[in-house]
């Protein structure tokens, strides 16, 4: 008889029970009962009756500890310093042995029952027999160390014995998963957090008060276990700032927070500290530009880098695109030419009133004019603003001057919003309305694009401006009824130079 033993383990671990014996052997000699007893403690040690043949423990029955069984070491509780080698524990989990010529086919025949874990080998060398293996199943799937009818019969099929033996397997930081090593870490009912967004190589957490002194662990682990992020970083602030970026902190990993993205089979470019980007945005994106048909207009008068703009520019849209962000501006000028749309996209870097006040209204006041009833140019305005652009609606009050041109050509304006009411549609298109002065019941579609927060939600308004809207008409006595021509540019610069 031989057993496997390493040495200079702590004989402490002896003291605490692993698992309780349902039955008893008497047979066996104690000493070594007392070891299989207690070998669940001990790394590497393995419990053999005679050469070439396993102890098949008697029936189990599992204590709390096993059921916690892919649970850190408890010690970590509490660590804000990540320490890797804090998180080792050996478990006991059950094995059968097999002929290793079979060990393909019995995966595959149990591939529900055996063990998966991150990092784990399935099946492991057994030291007493080189022509066999050990096949590591799953020990929530096994209970009580016992094979059910469906496995004992797959095993006599392959006439494999249907003995299940215990097994010492060492679990590292490697094998835990981040939701696992976050929830041994934080204090004990306090939520755990692993999600975060991902801009390029870079996680964005937005972590809460109680999370905050683990939030340099917290990264690590977050860096350690997603492949391809390097940086980290934990908003510090709300987006209040005009140009709609944040302050942020580096939690872990590289400093670098210039980056490369790809959204809608589209590539960008982005300084994340100096812009605004939310990849959870692209689904919203994309259904934009797919209301868009080669030749239509689009303005985009908060276009941050260009996630609207540059793809209805590839889609052969006529753009103007603008942003008060510098740095926006200057990213959005790069990102143009990046996927080769630069002589497609008329960028500015202005305020969104005076974008509207200006490029838009001399935009529409020279192209409405010159449609016939038969063209089928539509014009867009997009104002993706949430917390700020239902504000900015009033500007359409009277933009352009005369009579409408075609009814058809009018813009449709796409404005978001924020909303914590209890009928967020209602509350936006009723702000909406005010802005505007006018009704929109009937003109008007609402869009739920996303669950910002508990209770507060992201919409899209889309509507056409209503001509009594977009239009001052002129006085009685300036009118000209007689007249029923279309207005032409020259009109407009006329009335311009009289005013």
């Amino acid at each position: 008889m031989r057993t496997l033993w390493r040495f200079g383990y702590s004989a402490r671990l002896l003291k605490t029970n692993r698992f309780r014996t349902a039955a008893s052997n008497t047979s066996f000699p104690a000493v070594w009962m007392l070891l299989a007893q207690y070998s669940g403690r001990i790394p590497g040690l393995f419990v053999v009756v005679k050469k070439n043949r396993f102890f098949t423990m008697p029936e189990t029955v599992e204590d709390k500890a096993n059921l916690e069984l892919y649970s850190p070491h408890p010690e970590v509780r509490g660590m804000t310093l990540l320490n890797r080698e804090a998180f080792k524990r050996t478990v006991v989990v059950p094995v059968l042995k097999v002929k290793k010529e079979i060990v393909n086919t019995l995966l595959k025949s149990l591939k529900h029952t055996v063990l998966q874990r991150p990092g784990l080998k399935r099946v492991v060398e057994d030291l007493e027999d080189e022509n066999s293996r050990l096949v590591i199943l799953d020990p929530h799937k096994i209970p009580e160390f016992s094979l059910g009818e469906s496995e004992q019969e797959v095993l006599k099929q392959l006439n494999v014995r249907p003995e299940v033996s215990k097994y010492n397997l060492e679990l590292t930081y490697e094998n835990f998963k981040s939701e696992e090593i976050l929830r041994a870490v934080l204090p004990e009912g306090q939520e755990v957090t692993s999600g975060f967004s991902r801009v390029g190589h870079i996680a964005h957490l937005n972590l809460r008060d109680h999370q905050l002194p683990y939030r340099h662990l917290i990264g690590q682990v977050i860096i350690d276990k997603n492949p391809g992020i390097t940086c980290a970083v934990n908003k510090t602030n709300i987006i209040d700032s005009t140009y709609r970026n944040f302050q942020m902190e580096v939690l872990a990993g590289e400093s670098n927070l210039v980056t490369k993205v790809k959204e809608n089979n589209i590539a960008y470019e982005l300084d994340f500290s100096k812009v605004y980007w939310n990849p959870r945005l692209s689904t919203e994106h994309g259904r934009i530009v797919e209301l868009l048909k080669p030749g239509d207009v689009l303005f985009d008068v908060f276009a941050g880098i260009g996630p609207f703009a540059i793809p209805a520019a590839k889609k052969k849209c006529h753009v103007f695109a603008n942003d008060l962000n510098p740095e926006s501006y200057n990213w959005l000028l790069h990102n143009c030419k990046l996927n080769k749309v630069d002589n497609k996209i008329k960028a500015f870097n202005m305020d969104g009133r005076d974008f509207l006040l200006g490029p838009v209204r001399e935009e529409l006041s020279k192209e409405l004019p010159l449609l016939k009833e038969q063209q089928k140019t539509s014009f867009h305005i997009v104002m993706n603003l949430p917390a700020l652009a239902i504000e900015f609606l009033d500007v359409f009050r009277h933009l352009l001057a005369g009579e409408p041109c075609s009814t058809a050509g009018l813009p449709t304006v796409h404005c978001y919003g924020f909303s914590k009411h209890d009928d967020p549609a209602k509350d936006i298109q009723e702000r909406a309305e005010a802005s505007l002065g006018t009704s929109l019941d009937g003109r008007c579609s609402t869009y739920l694009v996303r669950n910002v927060a508990p209770n507060k939600e992201m919409l899209c308004i889309s509507f056409q401006v209503p001509a009594d809207v977009l239009y001052k008409r002129p006085c009685p006595d300036e009118a000209k009824p007689a007249s029923k021509r279309l207005c032409t540019s020259k009109d407009f610069s006329e009335e311009k130079l009289l005013s």
